[in-house]
């Protein structure tokens, strides 16, 4: 395996929030707590510590509930001292969470999970004296069944047709059967097509809903590594967590709080989410909807549940875990329970944790270092090879598709097609006339104006023609080039985003996560390129 890397804000593909947090502009500063840095872990180990939020009764109950979870879980001697190792004072966790997707969905799926391992190891090595243990949150009270439901293999959708209703995590596995059938065809013979079947069947046909599914699969990928997975709808977990979906309900704080925040960061960025007056839903059996308030009544959207102040009191109090946290008030709901000291995220999750940063305070509740998970672009050697004979940069293949073929038909057109220097020279001619215009009559600075928007437009149709041009008599030069973009990147999109892991697998098997636990670098704010 070989590795290069490119920055994120030269792939194009990452938004300027995320660059400039990466930059660690100063104007970003106010939304979060430490950047990702060895020496700011220090930090943040001691103010959590501090927090009377990891009490030795939370650490006890966190115990007790990951034992009763891993009950029937065949795991690892690792995972299980990690378990264990969550007892005491001096060991924290390093979280990532991610969607119940069937069969891991999109490889960045692995990514995330890779970072906490990874990150865990370089914390022991800097901080020998504490133990750090990377954990899964599983989002098993989501409800986007149709995110969920589908993984792409070789170009096709595997797709599982089933009706959902309430939270996915506790969705049958019934019709899965069929989804093993055909995918099983696909993957044709040899021993990894044997192992990946059989981590299907072993995950999905012999367990009964979609969050035991989940971690049957996620702890056989990754249960050498120490990793612990915690699925979070518990009732005993949710009962730490009574105070503040009370705040929350009663007080709205997490409104008044994020609202405030995207004003401010709204000024120079886009905003990801929007929080509600209630950032709290209801779930029931196949239920899972928002709380709202009006007039004066408390009640569940598209329901005819209802309760007065008092009712609903009572009711979160005799059953919390029918409460459940929505996007502003899961991230609380994490650090509220474990003993957390990062959370790794992509893109789009680090650009919501931003908004939250006021919210943490005002429920004083330590903020969590927000780490951007690893990215990468896995290529076979033979791919590698073909780029370098097309003189194909790393940073030329994330251009998209247009801009990515105009360039490489310029630099291998035996024509100059760039007409900079024509127009750079009609402008400065368009600018003796306007000093004319100036000089005799103003009325005429319209009329040059139109002129030379006229002829740059003209220079601009001419360029466009003899590329166009150009572009036929290179047609397979053009056709190869394409041809290998679409392959690192299919549906001109990060492969990472939709390429499912089984592709790789298929090819190495165990040795597709190893190598990439062996390289990978989780505070290498870089975009990997990985040779296998």
């Amino acid at each position: 395996m070989s590795l290069e890397t490119i920055s994120f804000r030269k792939t194009g593909y990452f938004s300027s929030l995320i660059c400039d947090y990466l930059d660690e502009k100063p104007e970003l500063q106010q939304f979060y707590n430490r950047f990702p840095k060895h020496d700011n872990f220090k930090a943040q180990i001691e103010e959590k510590q501090h927090s009377v939020r990891v009490s030795e009764s939370h650490r006890k109950l966190l115990v007790k509930v990951l034992k009763e979870q891993y009950k029937t879980i065949n795991t690892s001697d690792s995972t299980q001292q990690n378990i264990e190792a969550l007892v005491n004072k001096n060991t924290f966790t390093v979280t990532t969470g991610h969607q119940l997707n069937i069969f891991t969905g999109p490889l960045y799926f692995l990514y995330k999970i890779l970072s906490a391992i990874n990150l865990c190891k370089e914390l022991k090595q800097a901080f020998p004296a504490y133990n750090f243990v990377p954990l899964y949150w599983m989002a098993t009270e989501d409800h986007d069944f149709e995110e969920i439901n589908y993984f792409n293999f070789k170009g096709k959708k595997v797709h599982w047709n089933a009706e959902a209703g309430g939270a996915v995590g506790a969705l049958s596995t019934d019709g899965l059967q069929d989804v093993f059938e055909l995918f099983s065809k696909d993957l044709g013979e040899g021993k990894h097509a044997d192992e990946l079947r059989q981590l299907f069947s072993e995950a999905y046909l012999k367990h009964n809903n979609l969050t035991d599914a989940t971690r049957y699969l996620t702890n056989a990928l990754f249960k050498d590594y120490g990793l612990v997975i915690i699925d979070a709808n518990c009732q005993e977990l949710k009962r730490q967590f009574v105070p503040y979906m009370k705040e929350e309900l009663l007080h709205e704080t997490s409104f008044k709080a994020v609202s405030n925040t995207n004003k401010t960061l709204s000024k120079d960025y886009g905003i990801q989410v929007n929080p509600r007056e209630i950032n709290l839903f209801y779930i029931k059996d196949n239920l899972r909807e928002r709380i709202a308030f009006e007039d004066g009544i408390y009640g569940v959207v598209n329901t005819d549940i209802t309760w007065t102040q008092e009712t609903l009191l009572k009711e979160l109090e005799n059953h919390p875990e029918r409460f459940s946290p929505n996007v502003i008030m899961r991230p609380l709901y994490q650090e509220v329970i474990l003993p957390n000291l990062c959370y790794i995220g992509g893109g789009g999750e680090l650009a919501y944790w931003f908004q939250l940063k006021d919210f943490f305070n005002k429920v004083s509740v330590p903020f969590p270092i927000l780490l951007l998970r690893n990215s990468v672009l896995i290529q076979s050697r033979k791919q590698q090879e073909k780029l370098q004979k097309l003189n194909i940069s790393n940073q030329d293949i994330f251009l998209k598709r247009d801009a990515f073929i105009n360039k490489k038909v310029r630099e291998i057109s035996n024509i100059d097609i760039d007409f900079s220097p024509q127009k750079e020279y009609l402008k400065q001619q368009f600018e003796n006339l306007y000093k004319l215009a100036e000089q005799t009559d103003k009325t005429f600075l319209g009329a040059v104006k139109a002129q030379e928007v006229k002829q740059l437009k003209g220079l601009d149709n001419l360029e466009k023609r003899l590329l166009k041009a150009q572009k036929r008599k290179l047609s397979d030069q053009v056709s190869r080039m394409t041809d290998i973009q679409n392959e690192l990147f299919p549906n001109q999109s990060l492969q990472e985003r939709t390429t499912n892991f089984s592709e790789f697998y298929l090819e190495h098997g165990k040795e597709l996560i190893s190598e990439l636990v062996n390289h990978l670098d989780p505070l290498k704010s870089e975009f990997a390129i990985f040779t296998l």
